[in-house]
């Protein structure tokens, strides 16, 4: 039996598959195909001007004792970031939905509050923390003032890290929440009925019953916030354009190819490649650690 009829009729399937398959190519495969031949140039984006390849010699830039402090430290930041970002928003997002999970009165609009950032998009999202932040009168500050602290704690330019870190927290906390709570929402009440009799209530029953069934759901948004950590850029460049200590490795892509005055894509396409590898490593390895653990669980 052939759904689709037969002769021709039989082509419609691949023919939906081939929109996609082509935008894919397109905005997709194709850019980075570009981005590895770019790396091995001196392309500078400038429309007319001849390019010629240079082999190594952005990669050699880059690793170049006369940027590695700035590299290292940007390579540093992003680590922080990261490892910062990871373990914060998965607890958060992860308390979040166990409270919403025990059928509080209002959990729907609880659960649509929390995902609000989300919705918002990161430009919107980084605009409402500038004027929160700001420190000349920002309701922030303003609070603060109203207790009698002459504090300048919104004004203070080493803790703007800091800021873009909770910013990006309070962003995607619903987004790990959704997922959790998915998980959660799966687990069969019989499990925690068989494990009271048992005795497990509390915490007990939270780690040997909840966490090991959500296993899969912690793996997901452990690999997501990884990898979306690593490669965060727009909310960086919206709240500080990389200023004040606050590039990352990923924002160095964009500052080497616009940010200096001079377009230089070649070497701009060896750091995103250096970015790639970077994120590719790290999200292998917590992914093979997590799998691991999914199974002892």
């Amino acid at each position: 039996m052939y759904p689709f009829g037969k002769g021709k009729a039989r082509l419609i399937p691949y023919l939906y598959l081939s929109i996609p398959l082509l935008l894919y190519v397109v905005f997709g495969f194709g850019p980075s195909l570009v981005t590895i031949l770019f790396s091995f140039t001196d392309a500078t984006g400038v429309r007319g001007q001849e390019w010629s390849f240079i082999g190594f010699e952005n990669y050699k830039t880059f690793f170049g004792a006369s940027n590695a402090g700035d590299r290292m430290d940007a390579i540093g930041r992003s680590l922080y970031f990261a490892f910062a970002v990871v373990i914060i928003q998965n607890a958060v997002g992860l308390f979040i939905a166990i409270l919403i999970n025990k059928k509080l009165r209002g959990d729907k609009l609880y659960r649509a509050v929390f995902f609000l950032p989300v919705v918002l998009g990161v430009t919107v999202s980084g605009l409402i923390w500038q004027l929160v932040a700001n420190p000349l009168g920002g309701p922030a500050q303003s609070f603060l003032n109203f207790f009698g602290t002459s504090s300048n704690f919104f004004g203070d330019y080493n803790i703007a890290f800091e800021l873009i870190i909770f910013v990006q927290i309070w962003m995607y906390m619903g987004y790990s929440m959704t997922i959790f709570l998915a998980g959660l929402q799966s687990i069969p009440s019989d499990l925690y009925e068989a494990g009271y009799m048992d005795g497990a209530s509390g915490w007990k029953a939270f780690t040997n019953i909840t966490f090991p069934m959500i296993a899969p759901a912690f793996t997901v948004n452990m690999l997501l916030s990884i990898i979306g950590a690593l490669q965060t850029f727009d909310i960086i460049y919206v709240l500080t354009g990389g200023k004040f200590n606050t590039t990352t490795l990923a924002f160095d892509v964009y500052a080497t190819a616009f940010g200096t005055g001079t377009a230089d894509y070649g070497l701009a396409s060896a750091v995103a490649m250096i970015q790639f590898l970077f994120v590719f490593t790290i999200s292998m390895v917590a992914l093979f650690y997590l799998r691991r653990r999914e199974v002892e669980a």
